[in-house]
């Protein structure tokens, strides 16, 4: 990721929040939608906020710009407590979901505005905006009115006025949540590539998994009030942490028993009398030991596993059951098999070899899959 060469000369991060918590009344009680929370965005980074409605990522938003105050905790830009400093002096911009553009003025002046409140001289406005502008790719429409604008064109106008007075980070609170389906991915490749070219840390909030996914060079995974697991996008989605956000993080399947062997840092799961129904093996992250009778679950992901007549050799996890649902998507078919255990799984299959599917509702199979791709939750 750029590094804008942390211009400060503190080697800080470019955010950081120190056992950040903010209370609210209402009703005559006392909601917490910020709970302790540590977190360090470094310079030039796309980082995002992710999380449902109400688990705190818009409040955390709203504290480093400045818009609330922590009711403890500190907030510190490039290693400077901003605790009392007012908005416009924090050196971080935030755009909206709405994008709240001056309906009467041009493009060029809905840009400019801060620049002319700054009383920047004129010929750098020009030059400023116009840059700008050709960044986002609007060059030859800067006296046009935001009504003559596309939803997407007015993003990109928005995504300009705050880019052009240089701030230190942009803050994107669920930017794209008014955009169709369609123009909403062309808009996650847009703003990667700008924020790229213009080497700002970005914190982009959203309960979108697939734009955070998609985006990201690093997701807090929020969950009332606290982060749940901070990682990059491949580890989110192939070592999710908790089963919060296992379950949060696309499809995944938990299946759960009792620890029937502990072995070379994995979890064994018998199923059946004497493993008849299958075995599988869960690999135990550090700092979480497993001993035998202790209840597990465990994650993995439906794209990971296979569909097969016999059961699997030893090096495998294996489970038997019977296909309950068969779901037929052109190029992939969706498995729903209703386990032994009682647990039902969704297997994910890509059509590239055979139109005629694997297997019908009714059949009795087996699953697969390599123990590397599963992950012991405790229950």
């Amino acid at each position: 990721m750029p590094d804008d060469t942390r211009l400060d000369g503190t080697g800080a991060p470019a955010i950081e929040l120190r056992g950040l918590v903010k209370e609210f009344r209402t009703g005559g009680e006392t909601v917490v939608a910020v709970r302790g929370v540590d977190l360090a965005i470094e310079p030039g980074e796309f980082f995002s906020l992710l999380g449902p409605s109400g688990c705190g990522k818009t409040t955390m938003m709203r504290l480093v710009a400045g818009f609330e105050e922590p009711t403890a905790g500190e907030v510190l830009l490039r290693g400077r407590r901003v605790d009392g400093v007012p908005a416009e002096r924090r050196d971080v911009n935030m755009v909206f979901q709405s994008y709240a553009l001056f309906p009467h003025l041009s493009v060029f002046e809905n840009v400019a505005f801060g620049l002319r409140r700054r009383r920047v001289p004129k010929p750098e406005i020009a030059a400023r905006v116009g840059a700008m502008l050709e960044t986002v790719d609007l060059a030859g429409r800067e006296r046009r009115r935001p009504a003559e604008l596309s939803g997407g064109q007015q993003q990109r106008v928005a995504l300009a006025r705050a880019l052009v007075n240089r701030p230190r980070a942009l803050l994107l609170d669920e930017p794209l949540g008014a955009l169709d389906l369609q123009l909403r991915q062309a808009m996650q490749a847009e703003l990667k590539r700008i924020q790229r070219e213009v080497g700002i840390t970005f914190v982009y909030v959203t309960h979108d998994q697939g734009e955070a996914l998609a985006m990201s060079d690093r997701i807090a995974v929020m969950n009332a009030g606290r982060i749940e697991q901070l990682g990059t996008p491949r580890e989110i989605y192939e070592h999710p942490a908790t089963r919060f956000v296992a379950g949060f993080i696309g499809t995944s399947n938990l299946l759960g028993g009792e620890v029937a062997e502990v072995r070379e840092g994995r979890a064994v799961i018998a199923y059946g009398p004497d493993g008849s129904d299958g075995r599988v093996l869960a690999p135990l992250r550090p700092g979480m030991p497993a001993s035998l009778g202790d209840r597990l679950e465990l994650t993995v992901r439906p794209e990971k596993i296979g569909i097969g007549r016999d059961r699997p050799d030893e090096s495998f996890c294996g489970v038997r059951g019977t296909v309950s649902e068969v779901v037929y998507l052109g190029t992939s078919t969706n498995y729903t098999i209703s386990t032994a255990a009682g647990d039902d799984v969704v297997v994910f299959t890509q059509n590239a070899t055979s139109a005629d599917g694997l297997a019908a509702r009714g059949d009795t199979v087996w699953l697969s899959w390599d123990p590397r791709h599963s992950y012991a939750i405790r229950a």
